[in-house]
């Protein structure tokens, strides 16, 4: 992870993004402390966000509904 200091940041904050985008990572520091943190963005799938529901099928305690036919629907 690079380290930068503040006014660096500022003035260069265009490049510091297209690091970013490249998959860098950048510190921003301030007196020598990280204050802030330019990462990139990780894509989630729906898949990712439910699979700890589908590791542990025993904890979950949703019930399918009966199979019905479909209700008719009134005409406009």
């Amino acid at each position: 992870m690079r380290h930068v200091q503040v006014t660096e940041a500022k003035a260069a904050f265009s490049g510091l993004l297209a690091a970013v985008e490249a998959g860098e990572s950048v510190a921003i520091t301030r007196r020598g402390r990280v204050i802030a943190r330019l990462v990139p963005k990780t894509s989630t799938m729906a898949a990712d966000a439910f699979r700890p529901f589908w590791d542990h099928p025993e904890e979950i305690d949703l019930v399918a509904p009966d199979e019905r036919p479909p209700e008719p629907v009134a005409k406009l």
